[in-house]
């Protein structure tokens, strides 16, 4: 695999899950656009990602824990508004390790972490 940077590991593992997101909440019935998108937020947005991180941290392996500290350090020019900074970060380091594992083709493992999430933040 090409190495990529981290925060081009967030761009697509941001992409990834929300589809995920959307498609596991649509199986749960969830099918009106405002709901659904209501719904999503709470998993998709920073707080809702470093909660998902949290939630899969004990589960990762080393090179996993890797990845979502490269993406933790990766500089970024956007300022987050409303939300920690430790905690915009983290969630990009979540989203760098999903934008990992989807171009590693590693998908299986990447179901394994997405079910290990509480679908109830």
């Amino acid at each position: 695999m090409v190495q990529y940077n981290g925060q081009t590991l967030a761009y697509i593992g941001d992409a990834v899950f929300e589809l995920y997101i959307r498609e596991t909440l649509l199986e749960q019935g969830i099918v009106k656009a405002d709901k659904l998108h209501k719904e999503v937020i709470k998993y998709t947005s920073a707080q809702g990602q470093y909660a998902c991180l949290q939630s899969i941290e004990a589960a990762l392996s080393e090179q996993e824990k890797a990845v979502v500290n490269r993406g933790r350090n990766q500089a970024t020019a956007r300022r987050p508004k409303g939300t920690p900074l430790q905690t915009y970060k983290l969630s990009t380091g979540f989203e760098a390790l999903i934008g990992f594992l989807y171009l590693s083709n590693e998908l299986k493992r990447m179901r394994e972490l997405f079910e290990k999430i509480p679908l109830t933040l």
